[in-house]
């Protein structure tokens, strides 16, 4: 008998040696394997090409479709692998409800491989992650669950918890595992009715998917098998057994056939128990079924050996051998192993591409953010430079302006002082000392205003004013003045230029008015013209012709040079404040003599 064993032993390793290697990590489920190779198969090329074409997010899909693959084919091995690798790319890409969705199957995958610390990270990586809080309570349930592995009552009580919330939800999936929890929980508890209650309400949220309507069925049987109920496990299995053959459904076929052998050896009916295990194990090799062949084989010689029956055992390794090469030829799985055994060494190889021109990009990246940054920092520096520049320039156009307005100041008080002078050699004291009184009055304010070039109109005003004033105090039998200004124009909210008015009232007094044998006017009016200030110096002196003929050398040289110093200013000031000033010098010429000057500046609320 013992030499019987080992050659039954060297029999089994031989036969199923080749079959091992293909089916190491492969454990057979219900679902069909040729779905889930076809599955597999499509998710595998369709990574290639997203591979080949480095699209991140096909990637990332395409690592979570062959996972899943793998997952309903029973290999949560692979799975778990290929869902790490989806979760790495959707990391990448920041997609946190691609995260948390596959975070949480990566949970449930290591839970099915008794992962539990790995799985209970994961979930409560998936419940930190959700946007969704009834997904987030979701996850914490299941790590508390896990957590509670020795207390079915607690995890009785979070499964009851996520049933509620994924109902509310409608995620009918969710609901129907959480409701196979429920009863794996109610097992422990040895409370049998409420598992087969669980396993049944699992169904009726699964009825879009077979196979897992099948899966779950067998589970009732079992349960009723345990509770030595066999009437009724054998009443499903063999229910099953018949849908499967109108379907033709050889691996339920099989299987159920397993399943009803099993119950029949624990019910002590082996010869029922015998048939059942021949006809799964010729239907096997009938089909290539080399993992369902070894699982019967094995049972069937278990059987022949613990019952001394050495020539059905003898039969048995006959018909094995007689059908051996068949069942090898026949076994699709073998293929299909070694041929995406090659697929996953493409996908590797890709992989190992797709790392190498990620780095590249990124150190192409790194330089082009280098190269990016080396010339924004130069322009930086040129646009101080620009900036510096242009500082430095409007502060000379400043410092010019100030210069210009400066030097109409000491013609106006060599002027005054003349006049101061002309009073005192008169012997009119009273009348000097009222000049100077004046006069000091506008130096006063022309001090204070010499600083700024704009000033408002009221400011302006009454320093022109003064002026007139002094000048009529001096000329008092020339002329006579009159200041007009436009009721629409608010004087002490509106701004005009400092000062570049003054040296057009002196020019109409001095080289026009002071030359008339009679009393002459003039006239300063300020009005809005075209939504802008329009000054107008309106005079009837001698004019700029019989001016030219009297003036001397000098003054010549000055008239001159206070008019070149009027553009100057007015040059610069619309430079430095994009003010638009513009003045004209007119002479009158229809049958009275004079002369007009118009100054036109913007509108301004502030200078």
């Amino acid at each position: 008998m013992r030499l019987k064993g080992m050659v039954l032993g060297w029999i089994l390793m031989l036969a199923f040696g080749m079959e091992a290697s293909a089916q190491d990590t492969i454990k057979p489920v219900s679902k069909s394997k040729k779905a889930s190779v076809s599955k597999i198969s499509k998710a595998a090329d369709d990574l290639k090409e997203s591979l080949d074409a480095n699209d991140e997010l096909k990637i990332a899909k395409n690592y979570e479709n062959l996972a899943q693959g793998f997952i309903d084919k029973g290999d949560y091995a692979k799975g778990e692998e290929y869902l790490k690798k989806a979760l790495v790319s959707y990391t990448k890409l920041n997609r946190k409800a691609d995260k948390t969705r596959v975070t949480r199957n990566l949970a449930k995958v290591q839970e099915a491989q008794n992962k539990v610390s790995s799985a209970i990270k994961n979930y409560e990586a998936a419940s930190a992650a959700s946007m969704d809080k009834s997904y987030e309570q979701v996850n914490q349930n299941d790590a508390n669950r896990l957590r509670s592995a020795n207390n079915p009552a607690a995890q009785a009580a979070y499964n009851k918890s996520n049933i509620q919330l994924l109902e509310k939800e409608d995620k009918k999936a969710e609901v129907a595992d959480a409701y196979v929890q429920q009863a794996e929980v109610s097992l422990q508890q040895k409370n049998k009715e409420v598992a087969i209650e669980s396993y049944e309400k699992a169904i009726s949220y699964s009825k879009d998917k077979p196979e897992e309507v099948v899966k779950l069925k067998s589970e009732i049987a079992k349960v009723y098998a345990s509770d030595n109920q066999f009437d009724k496990a054998i009443a499903i299995n063999q229910k099953l057994l018949t849908e499967a053959q109108d379907k033709n459904d050889f691996d339920t076929q099989i299987k159920q056939l397993q399943e009803l052998a099993t119950i029949y050896f624990k019910k002590n009916e082996p010869e029922k128990a015998i048939s059942a295990l021949k006809q799964a194990y010729a239907l096997a090799t009938e089909q290539g079924k080399t993992a369902e062949v070894k699982n019967s084989l094995t049972q069937l010689l278990h059987y022949y050996k613990s019952n001394g029956k050495d020539k059905e055992s003898i039969a048995l390794y006959e018909q094995f051998f007689q059908n051996f090469d068949k069942l090898i030829k026949n076994d699709s799985s073998l293929i299909d192993g070694k041929t995406f055994q090659v697929t996953e060494e493409k996908i590797r190889q890709l992989e190992k591409e797709k790392a190498l021109k990620d780095e590249l990009i990124s150190k192409k990246n790194t330089f082009n953010y280098f190269l990016m940054g080396s010339i924004g920092l130069l322009l930086l520096l040129f646009g101080l430079i620009v900036k510096a520049l242009y500082s430095i320039k409007t502060k000379n156009k400043e410092i010019a302006l100030q210069s210009l307005r400066r030097e109409m100041n000491p013609h106006f008080i060599f002027n005054s002082l003349n006049s101061v002078n002309q009073f005192i050699s008169q012997n009119k004291e009273l009348e000097a000392n009222k000049y100077l009184t004046s006069y000091s009055h506008l130096m006063r304010n022309m001090m204070e205003n010499s600083n700024k070039d704009f000033i408002s109109l009221n400011s302006e005003i009454e320093q022109l004013k003064k002026y007139l004033d002094l000048e009529h105090l001096r000329f008092q039998d020339k002329f006579d003045y009159e200041i007009i200004v436009d009721e629409h124009l608010d004087t002490e909210t509106t701004f005009v230029p400092n000062m570049l008015i003054q040296p057009h009232l002196e020019n109409a007094i001095w080289h026009g008015l002071r030359y008339r044998e009679t009393k002459g006017m003039l006239q300063l009016r300020f009005g809005v013209k075209n939504n802008k200030i329009s000054v107008v110096i309106d005079d009837d002196g001698i004019g700029l012709t019989k001016s030219a003929e009297l003036k001397t050398r000098n003054q010549k040289v000055h008239q001159s040079r206070g008019l070149t110093n009027t553009k100057e200013r007015i040059s610069l000031l619309n430079e430095l404040y994009k003010s638009n000033i513009a003045f004209s010098v007119t002479e009158k010429n229809s049958g009275t003599t004079g002369t007009l000057v118009e100054i036109t500046f913007p509108l301004l609320d502030k200078p």
